[in-house]
């Protein structure tokens, strides 16, 4: 997400994650940071999906350590 700054008193510019549309960060948006409800539902969808993870440290094979 890339943030611009437009001001002092300017609101955010920030990209869409989903579709990269500009959004403005401020509280009227209930969607932030996405710019629609779509957006955000193919976001979420996404995460139900398993398409995105939190990166882990690979553990070691129990197996492996005796």
């Amino acid at each position: 997400m890339t943030l611009v700054t437009i001001g002092s008193t300017s609101p955010r510019i920030v990209s869409c994650p989903t579709c990269g549309k500009p959004v403005t960060w401020v509280a009227e948006n209930r969607f932030r940071p996405f710019c629609s409800e779509r957006c955000k539902q193919i976001d979420l969808g996404a995460w139900a999906a398993e398409d995105y993870r939190v990166p882990q440290p690979e553990q070691p094979d129990p197996d492996e350590m005796n």
